[in-house]
């Protein structure tokens, strides 16, 4: 069988999984409602075994990451998959620090240790994209990395291809990843009506036939 990696162009190296994920904003509202959730149901399904550390300010500790954790956890409602979420603890370390400052960065470097594909996660505001890439290339923490790059992405073009060039002055564009939550809301919520108004769809549209959208 032939290697499909090789027919989309990119090398094993663009398709390898990453060794640690970093999450910047770790303490923020967007890891506590959608993040910290994911990367649970991705353990559940054993898509995760990799270490996460959370990079947030200063003045916190593993505890209040792992704290954190549970309570978006909980958040969520229904029966919590202990096994699951002890899993997920246990993957968690905390790098405390100023986002504009190198010593943060220069930590981080040493809690990555041995990782050589990390996936960097920007759950910040975006006035501070820049400041951080630019900082993960100049402690070399960004060599063989993805970059995952929450909404918005700029606020008009010009903004946006300011934005572009500066992730391309560290990263290949086969290295980003742009993310955002509600770009698909009004499409899932067009299934709805496409389902329940007809009748030859309903019967199958269901949890017995589709495992999610």
């Amino acid at each position: 069988m032939p290697d499909l990696r090789c027919a989309t162009g990119k090398s094993a190296e663009d398709t390898a999984p990453a060794d640690v994920l970093v999450l910047f904003g770790a303490m923020g509202d967007l890891a506590h409602k959608k993040i910290f959730p994911a990367l649970y149901h991705m353990v559940q399904h054993g898509h995760l075994d990799v270490p996460v550390i959370g990079v947030a300010r200063a003045g916190r500790t593993n505890e209040h990451l792992k704290e954190r954790v549970r309570d978006s956890i909980q958040q969520q409602g229904g029966e919590i998959d202990q096994e699951a979420l002890a899993k997920l603890l246990k993957l968690l370390r905390y790098v405390g620090g100023d986002y504009e400052k190198p010593a943060t960065f220069e930590l981080l470097k040493k809690t990555l240790g041995s990782a050589s594909r990390p996936a960097h996660y920007l759950a910040i505001p975006p006035n501070l994209f820049t400041s951080v890439v630019e900082s993960l290339a100049k402690s070399s923490c960004i060599k063989n990395a993805r970059l995952i790059v929450e909404k918005p992405f700029g606020h008009d073009l010009a903004s946006a291809q300011q934005l572009n060039a500066a992730l391309h002055a560290a990263l290949p564009e086969s290295k980003i990843f742009r993310i955002d939550h509600y770009l698909g809301k009004e499409a899932v919520l067009n299934l709805l009506f496409f389902r329940f108004a007809n009748s030859f769809l309903e019967p199958i549209w269901n949890r017995n036939y589709i495992e999610s959208v």
